[in-house]
Protein backbone atom coordinates (compact mmCIF):
# COMPACT_ATOMS: atom_id res chain seq x y z
CA UNK A 1 0.00 0.00 0.00
CA UNK A 2 1.52 2.76 -1.15
CA UNK A 3 1.81 6.92 0.94
CA UNK A 4 0.88 10.14 -0.15
CA UNK A 5 1.71 13.35 1.74
CA UNK A 6 -0.21 16.41 0.84
CA UNK A 7 0.47 19.69 1.87
CA UNK A 8 -2.17 22.26 2.61
CA UNK A 9 -5.21 19.78 3.46
CA UNK A 10 -7.04 22.29 5.66
CA UNK A 11 -9.34 22.99 2.74
CA UNK A 12 -9.78 23.30 -0.99
CA UNK A 13 -7.77 21.39 -3.48
CA UNK A 14 -5.36 19.14 -0.88
CA UNK A 15 -8.66 18.54 1.47
CA UNK A 16 -10.06 16.96 -1.60
CA UNK A 17 -6.97 14.59 -2.66
CA UNK A 18 -6.53 13.61 0.83
CA UNK A 19 -9.93 12.79 1.04
CA UNK A 20 -9.98 10.82 -3.08
CA UNK A 21 -6.57 9.54 -2.85
CA UNK A 22 -8.43 7.52 0.84
CA UNK A 23 -10.79 6.59 -1.12
CA UNK A 24 -8.44 4.66 -3.17
CA UNK A 25 -7.06 2.64 -0.23
CA UNK A 26 -3.73 4.78 0.10
CA UNK A 27 -2.42 5.95 3.04
CA UNK A 28 -2.51 9.42 3.60
CA UNK A 29 -0.39 12.39 5.40
CA UNK A 30 -2.72 15.08 5.41
CA UNK A 31 -0.13 18.11 6.64
CA UNK A 32 -2.09 21.49 8.08
CA UNK A 33 -0.68 24.16 9.41
CA UNK A 34 -3.28 23.59 12.63
CA UNK A 35 -4.41 20.17 12.17
CA UNK A 36 -8.71 19.69 12.40
CA UNK A 37 -9.83 15.99 13.33
CA UNK A 38 -12.88 16.44 11.40
CA UNK A 39 -12.52 17.20 7.83
CA UNK A 40 -11.60 13.55 6.82
CA UNK A 41 -13.26 10.51 7.45
CA UNK A 42 -11.31 8.72 10.03
CA UNK A 43 -9.09 6.03 9.02
CA UNK A 44 -6.87 3.85 10.23
CA UNK A 45 -4.88 5.00 7.07
CA UNK A 46 -4.61 8.52 7.62
CA UNK A 47 -2.48 10.66 9.62
CA UNK A 48 -2.81 14.20 10.13
CA UNK A 49 0.79 16.50 10.84
CA UNK A 50 0.99 19.50 12.22
CA UNK A 51 3.11 21.52 9.03
CA UNK A 52 4.20 25.23 7.81
CA UNK A 53 6.38 24.84 4.64
CA UNK A 54 7.93 28.59 5.50
CA UNK A 55 9.65 27.28 8.42
CA UNK A 56 12.30 24.65 7.90
CA UNK A 57 12.53 23.32 11.40
CA UNK A 58 8.71 22.77 11.25
CA UNK A 59 9.22 20.51 7.81
CA UNK A 60 12.02 18.80 9.11
CA UNK A 61 9.92 17.75 12.13
CA UNK A 62 6.99 16.44 9.41
CA UNK A 63 9.92 14.54 7.32
CA UNK A 64 11.30 12.78 10.52
CA UNK A 65 8.09 12.18 12.07
CA UNK A 66 6.44 10.23 8.79
CA UNK A 67 9.11 8.70 7.54
CA UNK A 68 9.41 6.99 3.98
CA UNK A 69 6.77 8.11 1.43
CA UNK A 70 6.17 7.49 -2.22
CA UNK A 71 4.67 10.87 -3.43
CA UNK A 72 4.93 14.63 -2.43
CA UNK A 73 1.87 16.61 -2.76
CA UNK A 74 3.26 20.21 -2.91
CA UNK A 75 -0.23 22.23 -2.59
CA UNK A 76 -0.04 24.16 0.38
CA UNK A 77 -0.38 27.91 -1.01
CA UNK A 78 -1.67 31.96 -0.57
CA UNK A 79 -3.16 34.23 -2.74
CA UNK A 80 -2.62 37.47 -3.63
CA UNK A 81 -5.07 39.95 -5.36
CA UNK A 82 -4.24 42.83 -6.71
CA UNK A 83 -2.13 45.59 -8.44
CA UNK A 84 1.53 45.27 -7.53
CA UNK A 85 0.73 49.08 -5.59
CA UNK A 86 -1.38 47.89 -3.78
CA UNK A 87 0.51 45.33 -2.16
CA UNK A 88 2.85 45.42 0.92
CA UNK A 89 5.97 43.77 -0.12
CA UNK A 90 5.49 41.92 2.92
CA UNK A 91 2.47 40.50 1.44
CA UNK A 92 4.94 39.85 -1.85
CA UNK A 93 7.07 37.83 0.46
CA UNK A 94 4.57 35.84 2.33
CA UNK A 95 3.35 35.14 -1.35
CA UNK A 96 6.74 33.75 -2.01
CA UNK A 97 7.70 32.00 1.01
CA UNK A 98 4.60 29.85 0.85
CA UNK A 99 4.15 29.32 -2.65
CA UNK A 100 7.84 29.04 -4.13
CA UNK A 101 10.15 28.50 -1.29
CA UNK A 102 7.93 26.38 0.88
CA UNK A 103 7.53 24.07 -2.18
CA UNK A 104 11.56 23.88 -3.24
CA UNK A 105 11.94 23.11 0.78
CA UNK A 106 9.49 20.40 1.04
CA UNK A 107 10.60 19.02 -2.10
CA UNK A 108 14.19 18.98 -0.97
CA UNK A 109 13.31 17.51 2.35
CA UNK A 110 12.08 14.16 0.66
CA UNK A 111 14.85 13.54 -2.19
CA UNK A 112 17.11 12.06 -0.53
CA UNK A 113 14.63 9.24 0.57
CA UNK A 114 13.29 9.26 -2.84
CA UNK A 115 16.86 9.71 -4.74
CA UNK A 116 17.97 6.28 -1.84
CA UNK A 117 15.06 4.24 -3.01
CA UNK A 118 15.35 5.55 -6.88
CA UNK A 119 11.70 5.92 -6.78
CA UNK A 120 9.31 8.55 -5.71
CA UNK A 121 6.60 10.88 -7.57
CA UNK A 122 6.65 14.68 -6.50
CA UNK A 123 3.48 17.23 -7.58
CA UNK A 124 3.47 20.35 -7.48
CA UNK A 125 0.25 22.68 -7.58
CA UNK A 126 0.56 25.69 -9.19
CA UNK A 127 -2.22 27.73 -11.83
CA UNK A 128 -3.58 28.10 -14.85
CA UNK A 129 -3.33 32.09 -14.39
CA UNK A 130 0.54 31.03 -15.42
CA UNK A 131 -0.54 30.53 -19.19
CA UNK A 132 -2.52 33.63 -19.76
CA UNK A 133 -1.48 37.10 -18.58
CA UNK A 134 -3.90 38.60 -15.95
CA UNK A 135 -3.74 41.79 -14.29
CA UNK A 136 -4.12 42.31 -10.53
CA UNK A 137 -2.33 38.78 -10.31
CA UNK A 138 1.47 39.93 -11.15
CA UNK A 139 3.08 38.75 -7.51
CA UNK A 140 0.92 35.44 -7.37
CA UNK A 141 1.60 34.78 -10.65
CA UNK A 142 5.16 34.94 -10.45
CA UNK A 143 5.32 32.88 -7.32
CA UNK A 144 3.38 30.30 -9.36
CA UNK A 145 5.37 30.41 -12.47
CA UNK A 146 8.76 30.21 -10.50
CA UNK A 147 7.43 26.82 -9.26
CA UNK A 148 6.71 25.86 -13.14
CA UNK A 149 10.22 26.49 -14.04
CA UNK A 150 11.75 24.58 -11.09
CA UNK A 151 9.78 22.10 -11.97
CA UNK A 152 10.74 21.72 -15.09
CA UNK A 153 13.86 21.53 -14.65
CA UNK A 154 14.15 19.70 -11.80
CA UNK A 155 12.26 16.82 -13.58
CA UNK A 156 15.37 16.49 -16.08
CA UNK A 157 17.63 16.38 -12.45
CA UNK A 158 15.77 13.69 -10.83
CA UNK A 159 15.19 11.77 -14.08
CA UNK A 160 18.18 9.57 -13.65
CA UNK A 161 16.92 8.60 -9.64
CA UNK A 162 13.52 7.39 -11.39
CA UNK A 163 12.40 10.33 -9.74
CA UNK A 164 8.91 11.43 -11.52
CA UNK A 165 8.10 15.48 -11.04
CA UNK A 166 4.44 16.72 -12.39
CA UNK A 167 2.62 20.09 -12.47
CA UNK A 168 -1.37 20.38 -11.65
CA UNK A 169 -2.55 23.85 -13.06
CA UNK A 170 -5.98 24.69 -12.21
CA UNK A 171 -8.17 27.50 -12.82
CA UNK A 172 -10.59 29.56 -10.78
CA UNK A 173 -11.80 27.75 -7.65
CA UNK A 174 -14.70 29.51 -6.30
CA UNK A 175 -15.45 26.84 -3.90
CA UNK A 176 -12.01 26.68 -2.25
CA UNK A 177 -10.96 29.47 0.09
CA UNK A 178 -8.57 31.39 -2.02
CA UNK A 179 -10.50 34.37 -2.66
CA UNK A 180 -10.27 34.65 1.74
CA UNK A 181 -6.69 33.98 2.02
CA UNK A 182 -5.98 36.57 -0.77
CA UNK A 183 -8.57 39.26 0.86
CA UNK A 184 -6.24 38.33 4.47
CA UNK A 185 -2.66 39.63 2.66
CA UNK A 186 -3.63 41.56 -0.59
CA UNK A 187 -4.22 45.00 1.37
CA UNK A 188 -7.00 47.66 -0.15
CA UNK A 189 -6.64 48.63 -4.32
CA UNK A 190 -5.73 51.64 -4.94
CA UNK A 191 -8.93 54.10 -6.22
CA UNK A 192 -6.54 54.87 -9.81
CA UNK A 193 -7.01 51.01 -10.49
CA UNK A 194 -10.58 50.82 -9.19
CA UNK A 195 -11.68 50.84 -13.08
CA UNK A 196 -9.72 48.19 -13.96
CA UNK A 197 -10.00 46.03 -10.68
CA UNK A 198 -14.40 45.96 -11.51
CA UNK A 199 -14.07 45.40 -14.70
CA UNK A 200 -12.04 42.31 -14.11
CA UNK A 201 -14.90 41.50 -11.25
CA UNK A 202 -16.86 41.74 -13.88
CA UNK A 203 -15.40 39.38 -16.43
CA UNK A 204 -15.52 36.83 -13.51
CA UNK A 205 -19.35 36.70 -12.70
CA UNK A 206 -19.44 36.62 -16.93
CA UNK A 207 -17.72 33.16 -17.08
CA UNK A 208 -18.99 31.88 -13.28
CA UNK A 209 -20.38 28.86 -14.97
CA UNK A 210 -16.51 27.82 -16.07
CA UNK A 211 -14.83 26.89 -12.98
CA UNK A 212 -12.40 24.47 -11.51
CA UNK A 213 -13.76 22.31 -8.30
CA UNK A 214 -11.71 20.61 -5.86
CA UNK A 215 -12.52 16.90 -7.29
CA UNK A 216 -10.77 17.81 -10.70
CA UNK A 217 -7.58 18.54 -9.01
CA UNK A 218 -7.82 15.80 -7.22
CA UNK A 219 -8.50 13.27 -10.24
CA UNK A 220 -5.73 15.36 -12.09
CA UNK A 221 -2.94 14.57 -9.17
CA UNK A 222 -3.98 10.50 -9.25
CA UNK A 223 -3.54 10.78 -13.18
CA UNK A 224 0.45 12.21 -12.45
CA UNK A 225 0.75 9.98 -9.64
CA UNK A 226 0.09 6.85 -11.30
CA UNK A 227 0.51 7.27 -14.86
CA UNK A 228 3.49 7.44 -16.01
CA UNK A 229 3.21 9.03 -19.44
CA UNK A 230 1.33 11.80 -17.99
CA UNK A 231 2.41 15.44 -19.20
CA UNK A 232 4.66 17.34 -17.77
CA UNK A 233 1.98 20.39 -16.78
CA UNK A 234 -1.71 18.88 -17.03
CA UNK A 235 -4.69 21.82 -16.73
CA UNK A 236 -7.37 21.02 -13.98
CA UNK A 237 -10.72 22.50 -13.86
CA UNK A 238 -13.00 23.53 -17.32
CA UNK A 239 -11.47 26.97 -17.48
CA UNK A 240 -7.81 25.86 -17.02
CA UNK A 241 -8.30 23.74 -20.23
CA UNK A 242 -9.58 26.25 -21.75
CA UNK A 243 -7.07 28.45 -20.95
CA UNK A 244 -4.37 25.96 -21.59
CA UNK A 245 -6.05 25.85 -25.36
CA UNK A 246 -7.44 22.01 -25.22
CA UNK A 247 -10.93 22.75 -24.27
Amino acid sequence: MKTIMITGCSSGFGLETARYFLEQEWNVIATMRTPQNDLLPKSDRLRLISLDVTQQQSIERAIDDVGDIDVLVNNAGVGMLNALEGGSMQAVREVFATNTLGTIAMTQAVLPQFRQRRSGVIVNITSAVTLKPLPLLAAYTASKAAVNAFTESLAIELKPFNIRVGLILPGRAPATRFGENAQRIMGDIPAEYAELSQQIFNEMRDDSARVTYPIDVAKAVWHVVNDPNAPMRLPAGEDALHMAGTN
